[in-house]
């Protein structure tokens, strides 16, 4: 039932028939019903009678405000008719469905992340493409309209997560419209999505390990891929490490910011280097791995080789990184990514992502009975709900542990499909079987 209306409703079944029964109080102060048919029978998926139940009470309500029976003519509520939008919207000037978009993009800009940013940037750039040359109204678009976008969307042969993060976009957009009072309701909110398919993590064993740090051996991604394997760092938080988070003294790595490439103003791409992490668990201190330690402070020898070496021709621009090369230059995500793809090809190992390596820092820590609580404050996870949705299915060490519990205490009692089988054993060989 949708709240701040004149009346109450609700949906009653009669006779195998679906009804919505509104209740209200007359001029008199007495209370009536009304019934009125929805069309559905008794049976009918909950989430389309709570749709249609919810567009009959709007044009119920909204015959009531064009007969002058509602006291309070400002109340509002969402509904798919045609006829409610426009009473809802009288008097309102309209806005360029564009127009306002933009100005939801301009109010988002200093409250989300570069790359977030970005993100909106390129579906709003995919729905102003979709709906060029038609004449719309943030007041008038409805949730057919956007539907037919979806459906373009797959039919270019898109995943259904682009689907999903349009969505989450436009939903975006119409919900800031709701609160400024342009319309009355989200209209992306009566449109049900496409299931997404989950993906599932992909990890080496420590065999697969050994070999992938032999091919990395003397590559100027050797730190970079130990750091990600040892403590399942994301590809951003690597790059964004500087030196000032490693304390060799209390032996302790902080991870506190990211490096990340996304587009300027002019169009172009740029690397830059953020302190505002994804969340607050994100920003951790985590324990210095004594092989990473050796690592790093070959790193730092390495660095002041070089730099006494080339002089002038070293870059002076990331002193304070760890994750550069010889020449001082900063390793770009987009390099990590391409890099450790045609090093796999190469020595012929089996396919995984850069990304999967935290993957595989977690699956090990699993098979070493670490819980999957201390996982998740481990890989910087928000939530316990995120560890557990992508890692639980590995978890068979408690699966072993609950097995052995029910075994314990329910013993080797003989089952009665046990019984009945030896019974039908030995009457078949014509004598009963042996009391116990």
């Amino acid at each position: 039932m949708v709240a701040n209306l004149p009346f109450n409703y609700k949906v009653y079944a009669k006779k195998g028939k679906l009804y919505v029964v509104i209740s209200y109080k007359d001029s008199n102060g007495k209370y009536k019903k009304k019934w009125i048919r929805t069309g559905l029978d008794e049976g009918t998926k909950k989430k389309e009678v709570n749709t249609v139940a919810d567009q009959i009470a709007a044009e119920y309500y909204s015959s009531m405000r064009l007969e002058g029976n509602v006291i309070d003519a400002s109340i509002s509520i969402p509904s798919t008719s045609s006829a409610t939008i426009a009473a809802a919207n009288a008097g309102k000037d309209l806005i360029s469905f564009f127009d306002f978009i933009d100005k939801w993009l301009e109010y988002k800009k200093p409250r989300v992340s570069k790359l977030t940013y970005q993100c909106y940037c390129s579906g709003i750039k995919d729905v102003k493409s979709f709906f060029a040359g038609k004449e719309l109204y943030i007041q008038n678009i409805k949730p057919l309209d956007i539907q037919e976008y979806y459906n373009s969307i797959i039919r270019r042969g898109c995943q259904n997560s682009t689907v999903k993060n349009r969505h989450l976009c436009l939903h975006n957009v119409f919900e800031y419209a709701v609160r400024l009072d342009l319309i009355p309701f989200n209209p992306t909110t009566k449109i049900e999505l496409p299931k997404v398919k989950k993906h599932e993590a992909t990890f080496y064993s420590k065999s697969e390990l050994d070999s992938l740090f032999k091919a990395f051996l003397g590559d100027r991604m050797e730190l970079v891929v130990h750091i990600a394997s040892y403590y399942g760092l994301r590809r951003s938080e690597i790059l964004g490490l500087q030196w000032d988070a490693i304390n060799f003294e209390q032996k302790t790595l902080t991870v506190c910011r990211k490096v990340i490439t996304c587009l300027d103003e002019n169009g172009t791409y740029k690397t830059i280097c953020e302190e505002e992490l994804k969340t607050n668990a994100t920003r951790r201190t985590l324990p210095l791995i004594p092989h990473i330690e050796k690592m790093l402070l070959r790193k730092k020898e390495s660095q002041e080789h070089f730099k006494k070496l080339l002089r002038n021709g070293y870059c002076k621009d990331y002193l304070n990184f760890i994750c550069t090369d010889d020449f001082g230059m900063l390793i770009k995500p987009e390099y990590v990514t391409t890099h450790f793809k045609y090093v796999i090809s190469k020595n012929e190992l089996r396919h995984l992502r850069f990304h999967d390596l935290r993957h595989t820092c977690a699956s090990l820590l699993l098979a070493n009975h670490i819980p999957l609580k201390s996982i998740q404050d481990w890989l910087g996870h928000a939530n316990f709900e995120t560890t557990a949705n992508i890692y639980s299915h590995l978890d068979f060490s408690s699966r072993v542990e609950s097995a052995d519990m029910i075994a314990g205490v329910l013993g080797d009692a003989e089952s009665s499909f046990t019984r009945d089988a030896e019974l039908v054993k030995h009457s078949k060989r014509g004598r009963k079987p042996k009391s116990n």
